[in-house]
């Protein structure tokens, strides 16, 4: 599961589809309707806050706007009403670089074209959900060597 802190312009097509699909599970997970990924790392930040059901829905709709953008169908239906949840998330600044560093890693492999327009960004904008703060990676964050 990979719940990105980058903004959803930044993914390829795959990606894009991946977090959409993986956040539904997410969603699922918080309103307590699945017996896996309970324990998932990348659900903690969520589950910080005052509504984690309210903060994943904040979560996939720029995911749902980002793929009206570019055309695609994705059921807005399916996003939770829960809105009691406005606030921000905070992350740090190392762990949006290290998932900055591992999407070009992915673009690499799958999507050579989406990589060269992404190239020149040194520090990507953030999920409209996260405000970022100085720091380190995250320590729920899975570090991987290589991909």
């Amino acid at each position: 599961m990979r719940l990105w802190t980058i903004h959803p312009q930044y993914l390829d097509t795959k990606g894009l589809l991946a977090a959409w699909r993986e956040a539904l599970l997410a969603q699922k997970v918080l309103q307590g309707e699945t017996k896996g990924y309970r324990n998932h790392p990348q659900l903690q930040r969520f589950r910080s806050t005052s509504d984690p059901v309210g903060a994943i829905a904040n979560y996939l709709r720029p995911l749902y706007e980002e793929a009206l953008r570019r055309g695609y169908s994705f059921d807005e239906e399916k996003i939770a009403r829960a809105s009691g949840f406005d606030g921000k998330i905070i992350c740090t600044r190392g762990q949006l670089l290290y998932e900055w560093n591992h999407l070009q890693e992915k673009l690499k492999v799958r999507d050579a074209k989406k990589l060269a327009e992404i190239r020149m960004v040194a520090e990507p904008k953030t999920h409209p959900l996260f405000k970022i703060v100085d720091g380190d990676v995250e320590a729920w964050e899975v570090i991987r060597e290589k991909l």
